[in-house]
């Protein structure tokens, strides 16, 4: 584990941008909410633009601690970041310096942020599916999971 992105947990972050953001409620319950709007800020920092979110934001205001996963659903590859959050309203200098990143990526979308999450890495790691450890290559996990995705769009 590290403190820091590398240029592949980046790529694996900036490639698929969905992430799943895991928080505690105040009740200590878990919850597990998808966030498609992730942006790497540097090899410290990810943030996403919270839109569909209030529930993350409320166990955020009260336990900002947080763990998400980023998944390649291809190779089987993952990213998990443990950190912080802090949350940049609408309004403030901050929010105003970060939306240009939401906008670029995401156009007319970025209007809809009602605020940014930026979580500094306080841990990161890659993860692999035990099917690497089973002798699998990484081209016939992508064979096999491109063929049932393609088997599900067919449906």
């Amino acid at each position: 584990m590290s403190n820091k992105l590398t240029p592949r947990m980046i790529e694996l972050i900036e490639t698929w941008r969905l992430g799943f953001v895991a928080t505690v409620t105040v009740g200590g319950h878990p919850n597990l909410s998808p966030n498609g709007t992730f942006v790497v800020l540097d090899d410290s920092t990810i943030a996403f633009g919270e839109i569909r979110a209030p529930h993350t934001v409320t166990n955020l205001v009260t336990k900002p601690e947080v763990a998400v996963n980023f998944i390649n659903p291809l190779n089987r590859k993952c990213v998990r970041v443990h950190g912080e959050a802090t949350l940049i309203r609408r309004g403030t200098g901050e929010f105003g310096n970060l939306i240009p990143l939401f906008e670029e990526e995401w156009g007319v979308l970025a209007d809809k942020i009602n605020l940014i999450v930026k979580i500094p890495v306080l841990e990161a790691e890659l993860l692999t599916s035990p099917a690497y450890d089973m002798g699998a290559t990484e081209a016939e996990l992508v064979a096999i999971y491109k063929q049932k995705m393609q088997d599900y769009i067919d449906d």
